[in-house]
């Protein structure tokens, strides 16, 4: 055959703009090569990982930019790391916070939930009691919520024992579960007083599910309920108790109602409100003994004389549940004490909610804040935490806020700071007060008494908070209290409390929905 000449050699194409698809090719396994070898080195020296060279194809090396070397390295050295085993003890507020939070911000690894009831909000049910909600609206977080979180629950059990060194919960079936990091939120428990027939039939508390439902069921519409405490608890759901019963007696052994709550002055208008709505009040009556009278309570009262009633209901306080936790280094004072990350003196064990005593928003002292919000917040800085994140807590502020019978009552920070400058705002024939404590120009605790008919009152409860909050000083606008003490919009507004708001989120970033 005969040979043929080559053909001519075609002209060289312009050359593309970019890397071709066979750089491409290359570059891939290249990267991936200095990636690996750069994280190597930072692992064992964290300032040499810059210094590692990616070799290409046809170029010099370059060195890899320290931005693009330090996520490499961060995502190998995550990538040896054996996944963690969180465990989270109690299902209330801050224990469902923790694990939402944990996965809302990419956190892995198993997740252990230890609970004796089943995921609800305590603060709904004074709803269920009045009738404005089912035991079903309750719930905080559903089977379906709980899978697709990745949580293994173990319902029906407590904790009743911690191995810090092994890293072990006990449980009281005598079961052990491992962890790698454990929040304590196992809450609190209503407390009775220490009188004979405490525990007797027709005697109730009022603070789990199985309470609400045992209380419901006892108050007949032309019943008579005797509630023993005038305190915050007491009030949450005293109106529900006035809207299902014929009478409503109260006994508090203190001289006025709500006496952790508010002043003298806030409590007296309280008063006149409810004996108007037909309240019985009893302050500074003991309580002695409560015994059967033809199978109903009956309450011997100190200095003689008797309350004969259909029920009665203990709001008497709360106490942490915290007795398992004996023996352990875990440190107690009122609660546990934990740092500004809410870790407790064992490092890998946080606590949070009404068992912790962390940092208080006024002043910075460490106090037990059983409160909704701050086992919320307490809930989103741990979980967070749990997810590698570095997250710290600015500090609760003391907040109590109920609305009784169309009067709402409520008090932010140091209200009751005997060495705080004081402005008082009263109007009785509208059964309305304020009182402002202010250190400086800077108002640090405040108590508001008012009917919420009146459209302004549920906003300046927002904005009370909002200047106790955020603690910007108010200047001139404290004079404008003194003469104008039911208007605090304009003192909020020109405060730009909002703008100064906004940065003192939990995690920096907004809430995601209760249901997410």
């Amino acid at each position: 055959m005969a040979a043929t000449r080559p053909a001519k050699r075609p002209a060289r194409a312009a050359k593309p703009k970019g890397k071709s698809p066979a750089r491409k090719a290359h570059a891939k396994p290249a990267a991936r090569s200095a990636a690996k070898a750069m994280a190597k080195a930072s692992l064992k020296r964290p300032k040499a990982a810059a210094k590692v060279i990616a070799k290409r194809p046809g170029k010099p090396a370059k060195p890899l930019t320290k931005a693009a070397a330090k996520a490499a390295a961060k995502g190998q050295a995550k990538a040896a790391r054996p996944a963690r085993r969180h465990v989270i003890v109690g299902a209330g507020t801050a224990g469902i916070n923790a694990i939402r939070t944990l996965r809302q911000l990419g956190g892995t690894g198993e997740i252990t939930l230890v609970a004796a009831e089943r995921p609800y909000s305590r603060m709904v049910l004074p709803y269920y009691l009045d009738g404005s909600i089912g035991a079903a609206h309750a719930g905080t977080a559903s089977p379906t919520h709980l899978e697709r979180w990745g949580v293994k629950a173990l319902f029906g059990r407590r904790a009743a024992g911690l191995d810090t060194a092994a890293g072990k919960l006990k449980l009281d079936n005598g079961d052990e579960v491992p962890y790698d990091d454990l929040l304590i939120a196992t809450g609190s428990s209503a407390a009775r007083p220490p009188v004979p027939g405490a525990d007797a039939p027709g005697v109730h508390s009022f603070w789990t599910l199985a309470d609400a439902e045992g209380l419901s069921r006892a108050i007949a519409p032309n019943s008579h309920v005797v509630m023993v405490g005038a305190g915050f608890i007491a009030f949450t759901i005293l109106g529900g108790i006035m809207q299902r019963a014929g009478r409503v007696t109260i006994v508090e052994v203190a001289s006025r109602i709500l006496p952790r709550m508010i002043d003298d002055a806030g409590a007296a208008l309280v008063g006149q409100w409810l004996q108007a709505k037909g309240v019985t009040l009893r302050a500074g009556t003991t309580l002695q003994s409560i015994q059967s009278k033809g199978g109903k309570p009956s309450l011997a009262l100190a200095g003689g004389g008797t309350l004969d009633c259909d029920a009665v209901v203990m709001a008497t306080g709360i106490r942490p549940n915290l007795e398992w936790l004996k023996g352990s280094p875990v440190q107690v004072n009122h609660g546990i004490v934990v740092d500004d990350r809410l870790r407790s003196s064992v490092p890998n064990v946080y606590a949070a909610g009404d068992v912790a005593e962390a940092k208080n928003l006024i002043g910075g002292a460490r106090e037990v804040h059983a409160i909704e919000p701050t086992a919320m917040d307490h809930g989103r800085v741990v979980g967070a935490n749990m997810a590698g994140k570095d997250v710290r807590y600015a500090g609760s502020l003391l907040m109590n806020i109920v609305s009784v019978a169309g009067l709402d009552i409520a008090s932010f920070g140091a209200w009751d700071d005997p060495q705080a400058e004081v402005i008082t705002g009263h109007a009785p024939a509208r059964h309305a007060y304020r009182k402002y404590l202010f250190r400086g120009e800077r108002l640090v605790g405040a108590i508001l008494v008012s009917p919420n008919a009146e459209t302004w009152s549920g906003n300046d409860l927002g904005m009370l908070k909002g200047l106790v909050q955020a603690g910007r000083p108010l200047g001139a606008w404290k004079a404008w209290l003194r003469q104008n003490p039911f208007d605090i919009k304009k003192p909020y507004l020109a405060g730009r409390t909002v703008s100064a708001l906004l940065p003192h989120t939990t995690l920096g970033q907004a809430s995601p929905s209760p249901r997410e």
